[in-house]
Parts: C-alpha cells; structure tokens; sequence
C-alpha cells in the first residue's frame, strides 16, 4: 500500500514536470516572437525607406491571402492585423500563417496513403445497393470515397454507446480477445485509474506475444503522462509513438494535433467516438459535472479503414522512425456475416490538404435533411458556411437543434459559442445548454436515417486544423439508437433559444465580436 502511494505520488511529481515543459516552450515561443518583432521595428525605425517597404510588403501580403482559396473566416484576422499592426502581423503569419509550412509533412503522408489506399477498394455491389435506397446519401457516399478515398461497407455490425463508461467496458473485453495485434491511437492518455484497466490487457497480450502498439498526441496527452511513460510501457513490450512532439521552437505543424481516437483488434472489431482514454472520461473525476461521451464498436469489413486511418499516422509521423515494410498481414480478408442491415462508412479528414471532409459531410446532412437534423458538440465555433447551412435547414421547416455545454471546460470559448446562439437561433435553429455538465459528444443525426459519431467538434480547431475520424451509418438502426439518446437528452438540457434571440447587452456583443474575429486562430 505505501509503495503504490510511493509510486503515485511520483507519476503526480512527473506529470507536473510534463507540464512545466509545455510552459517553457510557450514561454520560449513568446520570447521568439518578441525578439523577432523588436528587431523588425528597429530596422523600420532606422530607415524610412525600410518603414515603406515594410508598409508595401504588407500590402502584397495582404493581396496574396486574399487571393488564396481558403475560408474566409481565416483571412479577415490575418488582413486585419497585418494593415492594423503590419511588423506584428508580418512576423506572426510568417511564423503560423503561410500555407506552404507544412509542406514538408504533406509530402509525407502522400508517400504513406500511396502505399495504404490501395487496401481500400470500393465493392460496387454495396453501392448500388445505397443507390437504389436513396440516391442523395449515396451521392455522400460517392464524395467521401472520392476525396477521403474510404469506401462504404455493408458488412458491418454497428454497436452504439450512450456512455463512454459503457465503451471501455466493451472494449476491455474485446482486447482480452486480442490474438494478433492491438492498435491504439487517442488524443489524450492518462496514465491513472482508467487507464489502467486498459493497460493491465495490453501487458498481458503483449507478454502472449500480440503486437500491441499505442499511439497519442504529445499536447493533448502532456498534462497526464509523464516522460518516462514511453519507456515503461517499452518494458511492457508496449510499442509507443507520439505525434508532433512539442519542441521549444516555433513551428506551424505545432499547431496540427492528432484528435483522432480509434482501437483496432486483429483487424476485427475497432472502437471510435468522442472519448479519450483520461479519467474525466469515466466518470471517476467530474471536473465540470456530468461528462457526456459516446462512441461505437464496429465488427465486419469496415474495420478494414480504421486500421488503415491508424497505419496512415503511425507511418507518418516521424522521419526517423522505422515503418513498416509490408500491411498485408494487418488487412486481413476477414469472414464475417453482419448481424444487422444498413451502410456504414468510417472516414479520416486531415489539415494537410484542402478538402474540408468532416465539415462538408455535416453539411451535407443538413441539406439532405427532410424531418429533423440533431447535433451535439462541446464547442460551437463555426463558419458562415455551416452558419447558412444550419439556418436555411431550419427555414425549410426542418427541425435543426443543438445541444452544447451546460458547464463550460474552456470559458473564452464559451463565451466563442454563445456568440452565434443569436443568428441560429433568429433562423429557427433551437439550442440546447446540457444542465448535466460537459458534453464532449461528437455526434449527428437526421431522419432515423443517417447518423455519424466520432471526433469531430463543430469547431475550426476540428474542421480545417486537426487530424480528425468520424463513422457514418445509411439506413441503420444505429440511426435510430442515436435518436433515441437525444430524446433523453432534450429533457435533460435547457432551451436558451428564445432567451436568444433577443437583443444582447451592448457590452457583452462588442466582446463577443471580438473573440468571433480572431476565433479562428485559437
């Protein structure tokens, strides 16, 4: 008993040095800038004619973003900062803002999805089945393989779980399962109760000699592992990788993180949804109330894509990492016969490339939407785009809601949220504050018809700038099981759409306005 206090008192003493570390680099990052824009408004100061071209630089720089094709929610702060304060502007889109800093990285994962795709081919019995039930979901389907290259499957069993709490359960079983490979990818571990269900498994399988790998992302997991965990779970015989290692210099992949949460077993049975693999998650701390969570098991062939989305990162994150030469013996033709009917269709969207994959494929619902169309996230922070695309649902008679945080993790941006409450709400969209607690979900649903889970917040951080996983069901009763949680959560969450549309305190709009500006770059 003493040295299991022993050794948690020293995981707490080493976490805290984790976070030390994430706030040297800040503070060495800040420090960068500073020197950067000091040196740069002296050499403007020594010269007028350095102060002019300072001043036409920015204007062609300003052009160039304009003319670039990107959202244009991303333009107006780096425009207006740079014609407001042109040597701080200059400087910090130099530093975060140009389009070819990750260039590098995308050149990477290119070479990576060449060799991975292939194992995705799309049965084109499956989609003229989905044609001839609905040709408009079908012409989703068609999108995503096209631009996200992930087929649609029909056999496939779709488990849902209300509760995060009821996932792990799940997934602790199925990994006692494991006899080939265990493949794990989360935003964020903590090394603490939960987790350790879950590593007593791995440890187990691994000494049995199942390939076990983890995979997390160093921000989202810094707060709650500590620097020797890679190393003790290497003892474990316990593969570990981290993606995007922060490091005390400036670089603008930094600001891409892996969100993704994704467990693979023997290329079977796979789990994704909103949960991390943290404790807040369980229930076993409730830092802001009740946590709400959900995720689903999926068995059958659209496995197949979740193993690929995990290779995708695995092999791509570092250059100096030894990859695998062959995936074969991880794609496995699995024999399964699907219990229940209906399309399922998992998909990975990347900040690499240009297309908007998890945002258009929202979109696409709602335009699709004939009856209803229900979303829950934690953080509302969107663009005009999906702004229209809600509203005009809504003024066609759908039944748009949204169901947000009743009990706020980040205040700003909160305060970021409740910002576009007025617009939607003006338009018909009713929103709903979950009285509970913290709603993490990540979900959609529309008509008993088509439903997604996964990773992806209705957020820029999740939309344009992280790596991102999400499931959609056609015709599945998973559909409906879904339907069914939001009508217990309805009951549970607050309306705040007619307190809403009224007129705002003057006050509270101007700052509302101005976090909505630079929203983008939080």
């Amino acid at each position: 008993m003493v040295q299991k206090k022993h050794m948690r008192t020293e995981q707490k003493s080493n976490v805290k040095n984790s976070i030390s570390r994430l706030a040297a680099v800040v503070l060495l990052t800040v420090l960068q800038i500073w020197w950067m824009i000091l040196v740069l408004m002296r050499v403007n100061a020594y010269s007028t004619w350095i102060s002019t071209g300072t001043r036409i630089l920015a204007l062609v720089v300003v052009l160039t973003i304009y003319g670039r094709h990107i959202n244009s929610a991303f333009k107006m702060p780096w425009i207006m900062l740079i014609l407001v304060f042109p040597i701080i502007g200059l400087c910090l889109y130099a530093l975060m803002g140009r389009p070819n800093t990750t260039k590098r990285m995308a050149t990477r994962f290119d070479s990576i999805d060449r060799k991975l795709f292939p194992f995705l081919l799309q049965k084109d019995s499956t989609f003229h089945q989905l044609e001839e039930k609905d040709l408009a979901t079908a012409n989703q389907a068609r999108y995503i393989w096209k631009y996200a290259h992930y087929p649609v499957y029909d056999n496939t069993d779709v488990e849902y779980y209300a509760d995060a709490e009821d996932g792990l359960k799940a997934q602790i079983e199925e990994l006692q399962k494991a006899q080939k490979f265990i493949f794990m990818e989360y935003h964020a571990i903590e090394d603490a109760e939960s987790f350790a269900g879950i590593l007593q498994v791995l440890a187990e399988k691994a000494a049995e000699g199942v390939e076990v790998r983890l995979f997390y992302d160093d921000v989202g997991s810094i707060g709650f592992i500590d620097p020797g965990f890679i190393a003790r779970m290497k003892k474990l015989g316990i593969r570990c990788r981290v993606f995007n290692p922060v490091m005390p210099f400036l670089n603008i992949f930094m600001n891409n993180r892996d969100h993704r949460k994704i467990t693979v077993i023997d290329g079977r049975v796979g789990f994704t949804g909103g949960y991390n693999l943290a404790n807040e998650y369980f229930h076993v701390t409730q830092p802001y109330g009740y946590w709400k969570d959900t995720g689903i098991r999926l068995e059958g062939d659209a496995v197949r894509s979740l193993t690929v989305t995990f290779l995708e990162m695995w092999n791509a994150v570092r250059d100096s990492d030894i990859d695998d030469v062959s995936f074969d013996q991880y794609l496995p033709e699995i024999q399964y016969m699907a219990q229940s009917k209906g399309f399922v269709q998992p998909y990975a969207d990347s900040p690499l490339d240009t297309e908007h994959v998890g945002e258009n494929v929202y979109m696409d619902i709602l335009k699709n939407a004939k009856k209803y169309c229900y979303f829950i996230t934690p953080y509302l922070v969107i663009t005009d785009e999906m702004g229209r695309e809600l509203s005009q649902a809504a003024r066609r008679g759908v039944d748009v809601r949204l169901i947000t945080p009743g009990i706020p993790d980040k205040k700003v941006i909160y305060q970021v949220t409740r910002s576009y409450y007025n617009t939607l709400a003006r338009n018909g969209v009713r929103i709903y504050e979950y009285t509970p607690g913290f709603c993490h979900a990540k979900m959609c649903v529309s008509d008993d018809a088509v439903a997604t889970v996964g990773t992806i917040n209705l957020d820029f951080r999740s939309l344009y700038l992280h790596f991102e996983n999400g499931c959609i069901m056609y015709d599945s009763r998973t559909a409906r099981t879904i339907r069914e949680d939001f009508d217990v959560m309805f009951p549970q969450s607050r309306d705040v759409s007619e307190y809403y549309t009224g007129r705002r305190n003057i006050v509270l709009r101007v700052v509302q306005c101005f976090l909505r500006l630079f929203a983008p770059l939080l």
